[in-house]
């Protein structure tokens, strides 16, 4: 059963989450479009679409935050960094822009978050996006 529910924005997720999401506190990549969805109860996932064309700009940066663990990817088992734990893989399916894939994932203030980047992120640039996000 798929459990991923379209929602019409920021405020219909903190309301899904009964609590604000912690999105990041700086600033994103210029986005295309932005998906906005419930993962079952007390989990959501904002997902931003980045524009891609300029060579070696990232292609997608997605935030789960949710009451329980977020949904296992089938990625590699993490490493420690710090408070987060990093899993990564090359993606080779995927599309160019959308390679490789890097997941950081932790706890703050009850939530389990996810940070999952596609594309040529960086992975201190995927960490400072997560330490502005709580």
């Amino acid at each position: 059963m798929d459990e991923r529910q379209a929602l019409e924005g920021i405020a219909a997720a903190d309301a899904h989450l009964g609590r604000r999401v912690p999105l990041p506190a700086v600033e994103l990549p210029l986005a295309r479009w932005v998906e906005v969805v419930a993962l079952g109860p007390g989990a959501v996932e904002i997902a931003w679409n980045l524009d891609d064309s300029r060579t070696g700009a990232p292609g997608r940066l997605a935030l789960y935050a949710g009451l329980h663990v977020a949904p296992d990817r089938g990625l590699p088992a993490p490493e420690v960094l710090g408070r987060y734990a990093h899993r990564t893989t090359p993606l080779t399916e995927a599309e160019a822009g959308l390679r490789p894939v890097h997941e950081l994932a932790w706890q703050h203030d009850g939530l389990h978050l996810r940070l999952t980047g596609q594309g040529p992120w960086s992975l201190q640039a995927l960490i400072t996006l997560a330490d502005a996000t709580g």
